[in-house]
C-alpha cells in the first residue's frame, strides 16, 4: 500500500469557525448593502448602459450578471445566519433517542459501514482500528462491518483478523447505494455510521454526535470531512530567498505584510472543504436543510427505512397511474376493471426496488432530499460544527476531475429530473437553499461569458456598454466594492480567493455536466481512486489555457491598438478589459499550476 499520507498522522483539524453575534450583525448589513447597490447597477445596465451597435454581444453579458446576481441573492440567504457551537450530552439509553421503543432500558446499538470496492485492504485497516478507539461515555454496542463491493478474499481476511462484519453480495447493482442498502439487509443497528475506505474516524466521534439524536425527529447528522494529507506549502519568503538569496527573502516578507501569509504548493486542487462545511453547511442548520454527504454521517435506522417504504409507494403508484392512462387510452374505457388494477399494482410492487439509498450518483443529497420532504414526520438533519474523522484528498488532477464532475453531473441530474425546488413537502428555506446548490453548477454558463467577454473587446474595439464612461464606474465600482468587503466579513476566518477562483476555472467540466445531462446521459459512477496517478494532466486543462494565452494575446493587441492603429479602442476600455482579463487569468492560474503538479517526492513537510 502507498503510505505517503503517514507523514501526516500528527495532523490535527482546524477548530470550527466561532460564531459572533456582532460580526453576523455586520455581515448582514454589509450583504444588504450590496444586494442593493447590485440591484440598482443590475437595473442600470438594462436600462441605461447597452450598446445598441452591439446587442449580440451586450445581451448575453447582461443576462451573465443578472444570472450571476440571482446566484449571489441565493447565496446570501444560505449564509445570512449562524448558530452558536454547542455539543448535546450524549444518550446511554434507547429511550433517551427513542421515547416509542419497545425495550426501553437497553444500549443504543451503532453500526459503523465501511463502504469499498477497489481500496487497498490495508487502508480500509486503519479505519478499523480507529473505530475501535472511539471513547464513549456510556456502555453501548458498536459493531463494525466492511461492506466489500469488490468480493476480494484479501478484504475478507483483514475482516476477519480484525474480527468485525464481512459483507459482500452477488451484484454491484446500485453502486454504494446498493452496497448499503444490502448492508441494512443484514445488520440492525438503532444508527449507522457511513464511513469509506479511507475514512478514518476520531476517538470523539459518537461521544460528540450522538446527542443531536435526543430530538426524535433527527434523521442524520453530518460531520464536516477533513483532508488530513493536503499539501502544505512553503512560505513565499522561503521561495524567493531560494531564487534571489536575501533580497527575495525580504520582498517575499513584504508581500506577506501586506496580503497576509502566502504558501507556495499549499492545496493545489483546493481541496480544502472548510468553506463548503464551516459555512455554506452549517448555516444551513438553520432552515433544516443541511444535506448529507456520505462519508463521516451518522443516520438513523429508522428514518431512513421509513423514506425508502415511502418512496417505494410513491414510486408503485407512479408505475399503476402510468399503466392506467396508458389502458383507458387503448381500450376508452373511463375506468379499468379493479381485478386488473391490482394485477398492474401487484406487478409494480414486485418491478419496484425498495432503495433506503437512492441508486444515484449522488444517494447522498437524494436521499436528504427524500428524508426533509416527509413532512408527515418532520425529519430534521443537523451540520454538526467539529471534524470527527479524517479522510484522503484526490492526489492527481485526473482524480480530482473524476470527483468534480461526479458532483456536478449528479447534482444538476437531480436538479433536471427531479428538482427539489418543486418537490411536494419541502419548506420554502429548504427549496431556496437545494435551489442555491443546483443553480451554483449552472454558474460555467454565465462564467464562460465573463472569461472571454474581456478578449472579445481586446481584440475587436467593441465594448458591451455604451462607453467605459464616469457613469460607468459609479455604477460598478460600489457594488463589487461592497460585495467584496461583504463576503470578506461573511466568511471571516477562511480564505476566499483560491475558492473563487477555483469555481470561475471549474467551468470546463461545469459544461460537460450540464451538456451530458441535457442529453440524457447517466453520469457515471467511477470510484474515485486513493492512491496517485502519474502523468501530465495539462490536456485537461487546454480550455483554461486557451483563456490565458487569448487574453495575454488581447492585451498585447489592445495596447497596440491604441498605439498605433485607428479602432474604436479607448484607453479606459482597454485598461479595463486587461485589468479584467489578469483577474481570469489569475484565476485560470491556479488550476494550470494543479495540472502540472506532482507530489514531492520526499513525504516529509516543508517548513
Amino acid at each position: 500500500m502507498e503510505d505517503y499520507f503517514r507523514a501526516f498522522e500528527h495532523r490535527r483539524p482546524p477548530e470550527p469557525l466561532p460564531y459572533s453575534p456582532r460580526r453576523e450583525m455586520l455581515w448582514q448589513f454589509l450583504a444588504t448593502v450590496a444586494l442593493v447597490v447590485g440591484a440598482w447597477y443590475i437595473g442600470w445596465r438594462w436600462l441605461h448602459s447597452l450598446n445598441p451597435d452591439a446587442m449580440w454581444f451586450a445581451i448575453p453579458l447582461v443576462l451573465s450578471e443578472t444570472a450571476a446576481y440571482v446566484g449571489l441573492l441565493l447565496f446570501v440567504y444560505n449564509l445570512w445566519k449562524d448558530q452558536p457551537v454547542e455539543v448535546p450530552e450524549a444518550p446511554a439509553l434507547i429511550e433517551e433517542v427513542d421515547p416509542k421503543a419497545p425495550d426501553p432500558g437497553r444500549p443504543i446499538n451503532v453500526d459503523i459501514l465501511f463502504a469499498t470496492y477497489n481500496e487497498e485492504p490495508e487502508l480500509v485497516r486503519l479505519g478499523i482500528h480507529d473505530s475501535r478507539l472511539m471513547d464513549y461515555p456510556h456502555d453501548i454496542n458498536v459493531s463494525i462491518h466492511v461492506l466489500d463491493d469488490g468480493k476480494r478474499p484479501e478484504m475478507r481476511a483483514v475482516a476477519e483478523e480484525e474480527g468485525v462484519g464481512y459483507i459482500t453480495r452477488e451484484t454491484n447493482e446500485g453502486f454504494k447505494a446498493g452496497n448499503l442498502r444490502n448492508a441494512m439487509e443484514h445488520t440492525s443497528g438503532d444508527f449507522i455510521v457511513i464511513c469509506d475506505a479511507d475514512t478514518r474516524p476520531f476517538p470523539t466521534f459518537l461521544a460528540r454526535t450522538m446527542g443531536y439524536f435526543r430530538d426524535p425527529q433527527m434523521a442524520w447528522v453530518q460531520t464536516p470531512q477533513w483532508f488530513y494529507d493536503l499539501p502544505e506549502g512553503e512560505r513565499l519568503p522561503g521561495v524567493l530567498e531560494r531564487r534571489a538569496g536575501g533580497i527575495g527573502r525580504a520582498f517575499g516578507r513584504l508581500v506577506e505584510r501586506v496580503i497576509g501569509e502566502v504558501r507556495v504548493g499549499a492545496d493545489p486542487y483546493v481541496n480544502d472543504p472548510k468553506m463548503f462545511y464551516d459555512v455554506i453547511q452549517r448555516r444551513r442548520n438553520r432552515a433544516n436543510a443541511s444535506f448529507c454527504c456520505g462519508a463521516g454521517s451518522i443516520h438513523r435506522r429508522e428514518a431512513v427505512m421509513e423514506a425508502a417504504l415511502r418512496s417505494f409507494g410513491d414510486e408503485v403508484e407512479k408505475r399503476v397511474i402510468a399503466a392506467e392512462e396508458e389502458i383507458t387510452l387503448e381500450s376508452r374505457e373511463r375506468r379499468v376493471d379493479p381485478a386488473l388494477l391490482e394485477a398492474i399494482r401487484s406487478e409494480a410492487v414486485s418491478a419496484e426496488i425498495l432503495t433506503p439509498y437512492r441508486f444515484h450518483v449522488s444517494e447522498d443529497i437524494y436521499t436528504s432530499i427524500v428524508l426533509h420532504s416527509d413532512r408527515e414526520r418532520g425529519w430534521k438533519s443537523y451540520q454538526h460544527p467539529h471534524v470527527e474523522s479524517k479522510m484522503l484528498s484526490p492526489q492527481d488532477f485526473l482524480t480530482w476531475t473524476i470527483q468534480r464532475f461526479k458532483y456536478a453531473g449528479g447534482s444538476l441530474d437531480i436538479m433536471i429530473n427531479d428538482n427539489a425546488m418543486f418537490r411536494h413537502g419541502l419548506t420554502m428555506p429548504q427549496r431556496l437553499m437545494y435551489g442555491a446548490t443546483f443553480y451554483s453548477y449552472l454558474g460555467s454558463i454565465w462564467n464562460v461569458v465573463f472569461l472571454f467577454a474581456p478578449v472579445i473587446y481586446l481584440f475587436s474595439g467593441v465594448a458591451p456598454v455604451s462607453a467605459y464612461s464616469n457613469d460607468f464606474f459609479v455604477h460598478v465600482v460600489p457594488f463589487l466594492v461592497s460585495l467584496e468587503l461583504a463576503m470578506m466579513v461573511g466568511t471571516w476566518g477562511i480564505a476566499g480567493y483560491a475558492a473563487k477562483a477555483s469555481y470561475l476555472s471549474f467551468f470546463p467540466l461545469g459544461l460537460r455536466a450540464i451538456w451530458t445531462v441535457l442529453r440524457g446521459q447517466k453520469i457515471s459512477f467511477p470510484v474515485t481512486p486513493k492512491v496517485r496517478q502519474s502523468g501530465n494532466f495539462l490536456k485537461l486543462v487546454r480550455p483554461q489555457l486557451a483563456v490565458l494565452v487569448l487574453t495575454a494575446a488581447g492585451v498585447l493587441w489592445g495596447l497596440a491598438a491604441l498605439l498605433f492603429a485607428d479602432t474604436p479602442h479607448t484607453l479606459t476600455g482597454v485598461v479595463t478589459n486587461a485589468l479584467w482579463g489578469i483577474n481570469n487569468c489569475a484565476a485560470m492560474a491556479g488550476i494550470i499550476f494543479a495540472a502540472l503538479w506532482q507530489p514531492p517526492e520526499d513525504t516529509e513537510e516543508q517548513d
